[in-house]
């Protein structure tokens, strides 16, 4: 990895960054009037804590990492952005990323101005190294890796994110948000191996708790420290925070959710590639199936109809005629297969009366 400070952007190695009343302190304070706070309504009537210690030291606890190498965002967009804003130079730098993956690596490219060089997976969803690796030039800060993979829903192989890691000197960032359903192990216990990896990880998926906003970065101090003299100085909010520490103190129930969800994913796929129309069921590492049919865009609309909502990702390269969905309850699921049979039969039946206005007509 080239050296943190040539990877930076020139405004940020100097950049001072705001200093808020709750950086001054550390502990229990009998009475707060450093911050112009109004002194009713607590605990509300507080600012949350800047570095999230408390968080930070549950997830270090969890994960086996030091509370230094964790930064919490409002989302993995936080981080994502950040990424961009501290590394990529508008309308000179560029990164790379797989296609297909998560749309916001574009939409925070985009918004920095920052170009950013796709390089298809294989036909098995794979990485293709030496074309990730060759679209590499001098302007290179960050490339983006998702495993397991949005929409595909697998896991990129072991070995070619290691060949990643090893032959680019900027910025690697593995988004992690679907690990947790994956039978593989999370790269966070290799975090250590590899000065240029950030892990993206997030309470949203197998948390449960996609309403609170809450997505972790793992990476070397350094790089986190680098983070966190960019963010907003409250970036994550004193419910968002006294969430968490509640859920932290839980794992078992999302254990036992992660398990039922593996479960359900399991029932799905073997009932999906019972239905006719179904051409492929693509393996899942993941809490979502990718499905290839030759009639994805009325599959959807029927189902919409239904006030059933799916995600039609058939324009999307790689994934022709593919929809992706969303492994549910299993009263949900069985509302969407209940669905998806009486999709067949209105199309069956369709087609027979097409069939007999054709011979009819001659």
């Amino acid at each position: 990895m080239k050296p943190l400070n040539q990877l930076l952007r020139p405004n940020i190695k100097g950049l001072k960054p705001y200093s808020s009343a709750r950086e001054e302190y550390t502990g229990e304070a009998a009475v707060l009037l450093d911050a112009n706070e109004n002194p009713f309504n607590e605990p509300y009537n507080r600012y949350p804590d800047p570095h999230q210690r408390k968080v930070k030291s549950k997830i270090a606890s969890l994960k086996d990492v030091e509370t230094s190498q964790i930064f919490l965002g409002n989302g993995s967009d936080e981080p994502i952005d950040l990424l961009f804003r501290a590394f990529c130079e508008p309308g000179i730098d560029n990164v790379i990323s797989i296609d297909p993956t998560y749309g916001m690596y574009q939409v925070a490219a985009d918004i920095n101005n920052v170009e950013v060089r796709r390089v298809l997976l294989n036909e098995a969803f794979q990485l293709d190294v030496p074309a990730l690796l060759k679209a590499v030039d001098d302007r290179t800060k960050l490339l983006f890796l998702c495993s397991p993979n949005n929409p595909t829903g697998n896991c990129l192989n072991t070995a070619d994110i290691e060949a990643v890691l090893n032959g680019f000197d900027g910025i690697v960032v593995l988004d992690e948000a679907y690990i947790d359903f994956a039978p593989g192990q999370s790269f966070l216990k290799r975090l250590n191996e590899f000065p240029n990896l950030v892990i993206l990880q997030t309470f949203s998926k197998a948390w449960g708790m996609a309403g609170i906003r809450l997505g972790m970065a793992f990476a070397d101090k350094e790089l986190i420290g680098v983070l966190s003299k960019i963010k907003y100085p409250y970036n994550i909010n004193v419910l968002t925070q006294q969430k968490a520490l509640e859920l932290l103190a839980s794992e078992s129930q999302v254990n036992f959710s992660i398990e039922k969800l593996l479960s359900e994913r399991g029932l799905l796929e073997v009932a999906l590639k019972q239905l006719p129309f179904v051409q492929k069921v693509y393996p899942s590492d993941a809490n979502f199936i990718l499905v290839k049919t030759d009639r994805p865009k009325e599959i959807y609309n029927f189902l919409v109809e239904k006030k059933i909502i799916i995600r039609d990702r058939s324009s999307v390269a790689l994934c022709e005629g593919c929809l992706r969905i969303t492994v549910g309850s299993p009263a949900e699921n069985s509302l969407l297969l209940e669905a998806l049979r009486m999709f067949e039969m209105c199309y069956t039946e369709s087609a027979k009366f097409r069939k007999r206005k054709w011979s009819q007509s001659f």
